[in-house]
């Protein structure tokens, strides 16, 4: 492939005009985007996201930095969860940022209310405005794939975590059986663009969410990735069939 091109859906696009053409994309959809991923998952991807949360460890004295966090779900259920056990066990109070590249996401996140120790910073992926080892975990859920230059931003969420920190990222990956795999492409679609088109009044945009699944790496080779980022102890576990999948690494 060209390095001067890089995918945009199913689409090659100057490298320099992914990052414009992703932010239309969710400014366009951002109003709508909570209620467009419980029907595009059937509601799983709450299921999803709660496993993630789990695997970021939330505890008391925790600093999470959710990238790509859109309305700040999984950061707002990493400090509920971190809460609950400093009630119980005593301790610092944890803390999470969400940051994400789109403004329109943290404005509709900011709108469902603010809480106590949960910063909104507008941040890119590859270049994030945190100091080095400043986090005891780094979340992105569903938002690596719509990255333009992935191992940077891998390595920039590894420089961000302390020693023993833990990466955790979720997202949509490939089918683990041909059966359901012809299923999830006929759902995807098919139904996906048109419940765009009727919710969000924007049937391009989930046009490329759904191209952009196809073209991330399968899991083996994002596993990959992250290794040669610098993490060690890479996992991967496949949700719903590998529907989606959650990789984690350790920053040792």
């Amino acid at each position: 492939m060209n390095n001067d091109t890089v995918s945009f859906g199913f689409k090659e696009v100057p490298r320099e005009k992914k990052q414009g053409l992703v932010r239309q994309v969710f400014d366009s959809s951002a109003r709508r985007y909570d209620l467009m991923n419980d029907l595009m998952s059937l509601g799983v991807h709450r299921v999803w996201k709660d496993i993630t949360v789990t695997k970021a460890a939330p505890r008391p004295g925790a600093r999470l930095i959710d990238v790509a966090g859109g309305t700040g779900d999984i950061a707002r259920a990493f400090l509920d969860r971190a809460d609950a056990l400093q009630e119980r066990r005593g301790g610092e109070k944890a803390e999470a940022v969400v940051a994400d590249i789109n403004e329109a996401m943290l404005q509709s996140g900011l709108k469902r209310g603010g809480r106590d120790r949960l910063d909104w910073v507008t941040a890119n992926a590859e270049c994030l405005p945190f100091d080095d080892h400043s986090a005891t975990a780094v979340t992105i859920g569903f938002g690596i794939r719509n990255v333009t230059n992935r191992d940077k931003a891998l390595k920039d969420m590894h420089r961000v975590l302390k020693p023993g920190g833990r990466f955790v990222c979720l997202e949509f990956s490939h089918p683990t059986t041909r059966p359901l795999a012809k299923l999830y492409d006929a759902w995807s679609f098919n139904a996906i663009p048109v419940l765009g088109e009727l919710i969000a009044k924007d049937r391009d945009s989930y046009q490329y969410l759904v191209e952009s699944i196809r073209k991330f790496p399968r899991q083996s080779a994002f596993a990959k990735e992250l290794e040669e980022a610098g993490f060690s102890r890479v996992s991967v576990t496949n949700l719903s069939g590998g529907i989606a999948a959650i990789h984690t690494g350790i920053k040792v």
